[in-house]
């Protein structure tokens, strides 16, 4: 150990060091700096960045050996603070750069350097530099943070002001529809919104961290599991294994439907009898510190013998492959769809014309920025309570009290931390269970934080299609029938499978009036990574075959592939896949807003073409359903109070969407009557003890069912103090009249499940969008860049337009990786946030577009449908219809990397 003296922020700090330690520890946890957060963990994703002596650097990497005496070292505290934000933290504010946040603080510190350096940047300077110092975002397509960083730098020259950049509120006081800051930016943009590791350094000092000991292997049974070596290692206080669970140690899946073979019980809280994937939790170390307990959870040993590993839906349907779960089939759920007439007469007849493929989507994974992180303790009353990164809190507490042997809500509290990005894969349960299985065996506050290995290996990805499908048009382009198949590997847990099966079913050919339909999926046990609900949930997988075999059929017919699609797209008289008449009729007006991109980026790629680099357009259709299937249902609650102003509670989990900012201009909407204005609604959120059951945050369920259980309850509220001759009764007058201040609302989904066959009405609003891609193709290496995005969308009514854009801009990078880079296959390889192959900024279009229909929705909120998984359902496959346009290179197994680009480009 050594002293060293830092001037931190313009203060010098005497520490007490070791040579070995990371920067960013000593910024965190010595001095509480938490700005600074850990990401990747390797210098990969630039969250930690600070500047040191004058030089953007990652803390993460940085040694204090490698810091000298008097070193000067800024962070997000020392930039700007609430009440005197510097000109990035206001930009980064009124363009809605900071999405979840957590890798906002390294973006500001890192744009702050450049501006630093050079006051007049281009966007092609800013894009540079972010990628020169590894500044990576999951959530906002990056586009937004360089028009924060072009903004303020116009600020810092004397070229703009800070007012003008900012938000006005609109003449009438009306929020709906506009650009109004999301509630939780300030606190974002200046690093005080807590985070799980940022809650944990300021846990109690009897607080447990824990640690996981996993499998290393994918298939074995467990013979015996030693956990004396580790018993004995620093700072250890207990070592846990199955036989400390209380409960029936397992996470049901809560089984959908009841054709699937298995019960749902099959995924373990703590392996006890069979690991079934890689990284599977065998025993949990609950020691004095992070570093001791992981230190520990090296020394647990297994006995084990091993099994066959089955690591696509291929291998575990083959023949001799043995029970992954032993008394339930490999193959456990099987989906049928049946619309319409036979299908085989239209194959048959040599009059129509016939395109088909196989296809594969990969086992995409989430990236998000934070690891997955929690803690828990036992409250006053005696209850577990767990924070999280949960999105599904009510949810979450059903699957895991009955394996740790709680009764919910008596016995059980779940709440979730501002989060750092999941993207879906905080709809399953990860780390709640574990961790409330270590508080109950020590009773004792505990503490779990993955490192990015474990957020890869632990957490769930998107499932696998294997596809193949064929389309009959007559010779004018009218597609008459379809036909698919489809397997879906779901890994070893259930959760959901069945449900993600019956989505190839609503989703495969979306968007089209196809008449006739036959199709069979199932859903597959595998050993690798289980599946997880990823934004778009079945329509990436589902509509990737569909929109590049519409290109193919194109090709045959000799039509023009944007024509084929409008041609076919639905208009009066057209069902779905699953024969549910569309809410709306507007895509034959998104084709025509459309067109004249179509004809523009036709005309640009052929003039830009050469013979190195050669470019092409692609388009796709997008559909997706908003919300669960059925009746699906929300609750939320809002209270007069005494001053006037109203609170608001409800259970609207935030990947970083901007819950918030749904919240507040719902029921903002809703409250217009009363003149009550924005910072006067006050938002209670996410807490199982405080809020009711508003259902998950998934299927871009959220501002359609919680939104109108918001506008129910605020409906209530108004009528509660309308006065029978006019007017608002005051809180006093209601109080006064012994009326209630607090009304309940509540609101179901006026649709229907699907039956054996695919076929209801399991959705009442719909989201679509239309996708346009210009690609360029290195002909010499096979690399494709995408260039420019079109998205024309319509989602209803649109509540926050700063919001949505963010959505909308995040959800077509993601679309980017999926297409190109983005894989979890190789356990090894994909471990990091880079071999995984997350985006860089320079892989992201700078050149994107959105284009709205507002079709009024006539179940939405004020007319609003849902936004989140609409920009991803299908810009990957226009992306890949791009590249086969630029070089005739068809790519149908994704990512399209460039060696498989380049083995499919014609000789």
């Amino acid at each position: 150990m050594e002293t060293k003296t830092l001037i931190v922020n313009g203060m010098a700090r005497r520490l007490l060091v070791s040579p070995n330690d990371l920067l960013v520890d000593v910024l965190r946890s010595q001095l509480q700096l938490t700005s600074v957060k850990v990401g990747c963990g390797k210098g990969q994703c630039g969250a930690c960045t600070v500047i040191l002596d004058g030089k953007v650097v990652r803390a993460c990497i940085i040694k204090m050996s490698r810091v000298a005496e008097n070193a000067s070292v800024t962070t997000l505290e020392g930039i700007g603070a609430p009440d005197c934000l510097h000109p990035l933290q206001h930009a980064w504010i009124q363009h809605g750069a900071a999405q979840c946040g957590f890798c906002t603080p390294g973006f500001i510190v890192s744009a702050k350097a450049l501006l630093d350096e050079n006051v007049a940047p281009s966007r092609e300077d800013v894009r540079d530099w972010f990628q020169k110092h590894h500044n990576i975002c999951r959530c906002t397509g990056y586009k937004p943070l360089v028009d924060a960083v072009m903004d303020a730098a116009a600020i810092l020259r004397g070229e703009k002001t800070v007012e003008e950049i900012s938000f006005k509120m609109p003449a009438d006081g009306r929020i709906w529809g506009s650009s109004i800051p999301r509630p939780s930016a300030v606190a974002k943009v200046t690093g005080l919104a807590e985070f799980g590791a940022d809650a944990a350094l300021r846990m109690p000092e009897n607080t447990l961290h824990l640690a996981l000991a996993q499998a290393k292997v994918s298939h074995a049974l467990i013979k015996g599991i030693d956990t004396s070596e580790a018993e004995k290692m620093p700072g250890v206080y207990k070592v846990l294994t199955h036989k400390d669970v209380k409960g029936k140690n397992r996470i049901t899946g809560l089984i959908t439907f009841p054709t699937n073979k298995g019960d749902g019980w099959e995924r373990p809280i703590l392996n006890d009898s069979k690991i079934f994937q890689y990284g599977d939790a065998l025993a949990i170390v609950c020691a004095d510190s992070e570093a001791n307990a992981r230190a520990a959870a090296e020394k647990v040993k297994f006995d084990l013998e091993l099994l066959p590993e089955y690591m696509s839906a291929p291998e575990a349907m083959a023949p001799d492959a043995i029970e992954i779960h032993p008394g339930t089939p490999n193959v456990y759920y099987d989906q049928l769809e049946e619309k319409g007439e036979d299908t085989v007469p239209f194959f048959n007849d040599p009059a129509n014309v016939v395109a088909e493929g196989s296809y594969y989507t990969q086992r995409q994974p989430h990236l998000p920025i934070e690891p997955d992180v929690g803690y828990g303790y036992i409250n006053e009353q005696g209850q577990v309570v767990i924070h999280s990164k949960s999105v599904a809190i009510h949810l979450h507490a059903l699957m895991i009290a009955p394996g740790l042997g709680l009764e919910f809500p008596k016995d059980l509290v779940l709440v979730q931390n501002t989060t750092g990005g999941t993207f879906g894969y905080k709809f399953s349960p990860t780390m709640e269970a574990l961790v409330g299985v270590a508080v109950m065996a020590t009773g004792r506050p505990c503490h779990l934080r993955y490192n990015y290995e474990q957020q890869q290996n632990y957490t769930g990805k998107r499932s696998p299609f294997w596809t193949t499908m064929r389309y009959a048009a007559d010779r004018q382009g009218k597609i008459l029938a379809m036909e698919t198949d489809w397997s879906v590997d779901h890994g070893p847990y259930s959760e959901f499978g069945d449900l993600l099966t019956l989505r190839g079913a609503q989703y495969i050919g979306a968007g089209y009036g196809i008449a006739n339909i036959r199709g069979t999926g199932r859903t597959v046990a595998t050993n690798h990574c289980w599946g997880a609900a990823f934004r778009g949930y079945g329509a990436p997988e589902s509509e990737f075959p569909s929109e590049v075999l519409m290109d193919e059929l194109a090709e045959k017919l000799g039509m023009d592939p944007f024509e084929l699609r409008a041609l076919n797209c639905y208009r009066e008289g057209d069902t779905t896949s699953s024969g549910q008449i569309p809410e709306v009729m507007s895509l034959p007006e998104m084709f025509d807003k459309m067109r004249p991109y179509y004809e523009e980026s036709k005309k640009r790629v052929k003039e830009r073409s050469t013979a190195e680099i050669k470019r092409g357009v692609g388009v796709a259709l997008g559909v997706y359903g908003a919300g669960l299937d059925g009746p699906d249902t929300s609750e939320a609650w809002v209270e007069l109070n005494d001053d006037g102003s109203v609170t608001l509670g409800n259970s609207w989990e935030d990947h970083g969407q901007g819950a918030d900012a749904g919240s507040l201009g719902t029921a903002h909407e809703a409250l217009r009557p009363l003149g009550i204005t924005p910072e006067n609604i006050h938002l209670v959120m996410n807490d199982t003890s405080k809020t009711p059951n508003s259902g998950p945050a998934g299927g871009s369920r959220s501002q359609v069912v919680t939104g109108n259980a918001i506008r129910v309850a605020c409906e209530m509220l108004i009528e509660g103090m309308r006065k029978p001759g006019g007017g608002f009764f005051t809180p006093a007058e209601m109080k006064a009249e012994g009326r209630p201040m607090r009304y309940d609302g509540k609101w179901t989904a006026p649709a229907k499940d699907c039956d054996a066959k695919g076929q209801g009405s399991p959705f009442a609003c719909y989201m679509y969008g239309l996708f346009l891609t210009e690609v360029a193709v290195e002909v010499a290496t096979g690399k494709a860049t995408v260039e420019k995005m079109v998205c024309v969308a319509d989602i209803g009514k649109i509540c926050n337009k700063l919001v949505v854009d963010g959505q909308i801009y995040g959800g077509l990078a993601q679309g980017v990786g999926l297409a190109l880079s983005e894989d979890y296959e190789d356990l090894k390889k994909h471990s990091t946030m880079g071999g995984a192959g997350i985006p860089s900024i320079k892989m992201i279009p700078d050149d994107i577009e959105i284009v709205y229909v507002e079709t009024p929705r006539k179940d939405g909120p004020f007319g609003a449908s849902g936004v989140g998984e609409m920009p991803l359902t299908a810009p990957h496959a226009a992306i890949i219809n791009g590249i086969y346009n630029a070089c005739g290179a068809r790519v149908r197994h994704l990512p399209a990397r460039p060696e498989k680009v380049l083995e499919a480009m014609p000789r």
